[in-house]
């Protein structure tokens, strides 16, 4: 297994393999996009008290649920790039900052929206919308440090750490509607408790499983490109360029 691993982690051998991963991704992430917004918009029903607004978290929740996922998809890779010195793991990290961050203004944007009607104002100071915020903030700290540095691998070292020590937020954001007075709802979902409707439930876990799937094919497709450029000076590389002119 660790043998496959690291060969899969060679940047030649990640080029040619990812091409053939992308359309795997794409074809479930259509799929199931349809599957969600179909069971979200139509079978699911209005909520008793928010009515027809509560639709809005079949994208809000997912999308909050990726801006935590893929920091720590990022933080675990530049963790592995500093014990182990994959070069690969670094890539990842950095092509995932942009789509984290993405997903975290998503998340942002749609809960606004979704607290308007509820709360009557676009946005509080709540524990939850306030360390969300704070997790945008990181996303956008890790790309800035990532290319305040000419030298890539010093680049890596130093964001990776601060991924990191950004790991500290994520608990923070989840436990924080339960650790704080919150007006953002609690959990409806956890390990052991699903409370709400189930037709809610399968909406939203169709879009969740669809957004990851988006994940993995924009962070495939950007990984390419990184690699491309990081190892524009070997022969497989000048080669690959060579041979599409």
């Amino acid at each position: 297994m660790w043998k496959w691993i690291q060969a899969f982690a060679s940047p030649q051998n990640f080029y040619q393999t990812s091409a053939k991963i992308i359309p795997w991704f794409m074809i479930p992430f259509v799929a199931l996009s349809l599957a969600g917004l179909y069971w979200g918009l139509v079978v699911s029903p209005a909520d008793y008290q928010q009515g027809d607004s509560v639709r809005i978290m079949y994208v809000h929740v997912p999308a909050a649920w990726m801006s935590l996922f893929i920091y720590m998809v990022m933080a675990i890779s530049g963790a592995i790039g500093l014990i182990w010195q994959i070069k690969l793991a670094h890539i990842v990290a950095k092509v995932s900052a942009p789509i984290g961050a993405l997903f975290t203004l998503l998340a942002l944007i749609t809960g606004s929206i979704w607290g308007k009607p509820m709360w009557g104002t676009w946005w509080v100071w709540d524990a939850r919308l306030t360390s969300e915020l704070i997790l945008l903030f990181l996303y956008l700290a890790y790309m800035s440090l990532n290319n305040a540095f000419d030298n890539p691998k010093t680049a890596s070292k130093a964001s990776a750490i601060l991924a990191i020590v950004g790991l500290v937020n994520i608990p923070i954001i989840y436990y924080s509607v339960e650790w704080w007075n919150s007006l953002h709802q609690g959990s409806s979902i956890g390990v052991t408790k699903v409370s709400m409707q189930i037709d809610m439930f399968i909406s939203l876990m169709l879009i969740s499983f669809a957004f990851k799937f988006l994940y993995g094919a924009l962070m495939l497709m950007r990984a390419r490109d990184e690699v491309l450029v990081r190892e524009q000076n070997s022969r497989w590389v000048r080669t690959l360029i060579e041979g599409k002119e």
